[in-house]
């Protein structure tokens, strides 16, 4: 089974500029990634705040609106509950913006950079134990790459070079501060709202949709994809078999990812040579189906 994600927050700018990461398995975790850019992608606000509950998207923040928008029902009903709970968390993307917006020209000077796309990350990841006790580090990056760390429950500082540590200095009293009390508050307020409303976004079992997609090689191999589409939840096995054995030569994953609908798609390919086409299968097993299917090559 692939790992299933808990809580996500995704807080930045031009998201689809960003670098992709992986995300760690326990389900009770919650990650925020704050972004600033000198220059967004084309179309995009130069700030951003995405969040996501098991890797499906539940509100945003964008820099040219200076507010929240809710992408799933439950969040309309908790401003309905406590409108103070939804303008808290206006007032700190707010101010976070701010705060970032002016880290990206900042660093610009500070390594002699002039023009160009640059982008400040953080992410901060936050998780909860079966204890109620939260844990969690954050980490900083600077045009792609790591730039400063901070464990929260050890103290200990991370720094790539003298920039880092010289922006360390600098911003020190305001991250610590900021993130203690998310790590302390944020983080436990926001699993208590998913939990109670946990049964009103759940979804039943929705089997995949599997299709398939083939091509020719220039060297006469033959490349075919198994697209899976439409399931919930997100765990699913799919893998190639050859002969009715599990089969990773010549094989290619993609990053399993969400659909606007809280559903999931996946893919996987296979190179091989047309003459043996007939001894391969795509195998799918998930929740949603009677039986798992193998689907062969054609």
């Amino acid at each position: 089974m692939l790992p299933r994600w808990g809580l996500l927050w995704l807080l930045g700018a031009a998201a689809s500029c960003l670098l992709e990461g992986s995300l760690g398995s326990s389900p009770r975790v919650i990650r925020v990634s704050y972004s600033s850019v000198i220059e967004a992608c084309p179309g995009l606000p130069p700030f951003t705040a995405e969040g996501y509950m098991d890797d499906q998207l539940i509100i945003r923040y964008e820099s040219h609106t200076k507010k929240l928008h809710p992408r799933v029902d439950w969040i309309n009903t908790l401003e309905k509950e406590d409108s103070r709970f939804y303008n808290k968390y206006t007032w700190i993307l707010q101010n976070d913006e701010k705060y970032f917006q002016a880290d990206v020209p900042m660093l610009q000077r500070r390594y002699n950079q002039s023009g160009g796309f640059h982008i400040v990350q953080l992410m901060v990841f936050c998780e909860v134990g079966e204890d109620g006790k939260s844990s969690g580090h954050w980490e900083y990056g600077y045009d792609g790459r790591h730039f400063l760390g901070y464990d929260m429950g050890t103290g200990i500082w991370t720094a790539a070079d003298k920039e880092a540590q010289w922006h360390k200095q600098r911003a020190e009293t305001y991250i610590k501060h900021r993130f203690t009390d998310y790590l302390e508050n944020i983080c436990t307020e926001w699993l208590q709202k998913y939990d109670h409303y946990k049964s009103e976004i759940s979804l039943s079992e929705v089997p995949p949709v599997v299709t398939m997609s083939s091509r020719t090689e220039a060297d006469g191999m033959e490349r075919h994809v198994c697209r899976i589409h439409g399931f919930y939840p997100r765990e699913i096995d799919a893998s190639w078999t050859r002969d009715g054995e599990f089969w990773l030569q010549d094989t290619f994953h993609e990053s399993l990812a969400p659909n606007s609908d809280r559903t999931y798609y996946y893919s996987l390919g296979i190179q091989i040579d047309p003459k043996e086409r007939g001894r391969y299968r795509c195998h799918v097993e998930h929740d949603g189906l009677q039986q798992p299917l193998d689907l062969e090559l054609k």
